[in-house]
């Protein structure tokens, strides 16, 4: 049933004005391009994800950031049907799906390694956007022990969200 709100809620997003004033006020100016241009859907779901850390309690700003851009990655080459295949045959090929990832870009295959990979390739896309290497390890999940507990909630809130 989660998976079919996702999908429901993906094909839905919207994101208000006043969201995005939240967004821009949370992120380091030098990031909000990459934001900005993120499609409407990845931008839904980062935003709900930092709406549920903060009613968690969490309001530090790299975590924060790192929920707004954690999919940052996926932008326009990871289509509706990328994500509900991928969904698919994680669950029920998984081999499948690793042999058809390709990190070349110019690939019709690379949409799958996005979805295999997008944690760690949206890090780097935030990096050079001007996040912190904080904000980038919250991303790839990768974050040091005394911010591993807010790393879990980031998780956990994706999850949910």
């Amino acid at each position: 049933m989660h998976r079919v709100w996702q999908f429901f809620t993906h094909v839905t997003a919207r994101v208000s004005d006043a969201e995005t004033a939240v967004a821009r006020s949370i992120l380091p100016p030098e990031t909000w391009p990459l934001f900005a241009g993120m499609p409407v859907a990845d931008r839904r779901h980062g935003l709900d994800v930092a709406t549920r850390l903060r009613a968690d309690g969490w309001d530090d700003p790299d975590l924060l950031a790192a929920a707004l851009l954690h999919d940052a990655a996926k932008g326009q080459r990871l289509r509706l049907w990328h994500r509900v295949g991928g969904v698919v045959l994680e669950a029920f090929a998984p081999r499948l799906l690793a042999r058809l990832a390709s990190p070349d870009r110019w690939s019709w295959r690379f949409p799958w390694h996005l979805y295999l990979h997008h944690a760690e390739l949206s890090a780097e896309v935030a990096l050079a956007a001007g996040a912190s290497e904080r904000t980038a390890a919250f991303i790839r999940g990768t974050a040091a022990e005394p911010d591993r507990p807010a790393a879990a909630a980031l998780h956990l809130a994706d999850e949910a969200t």
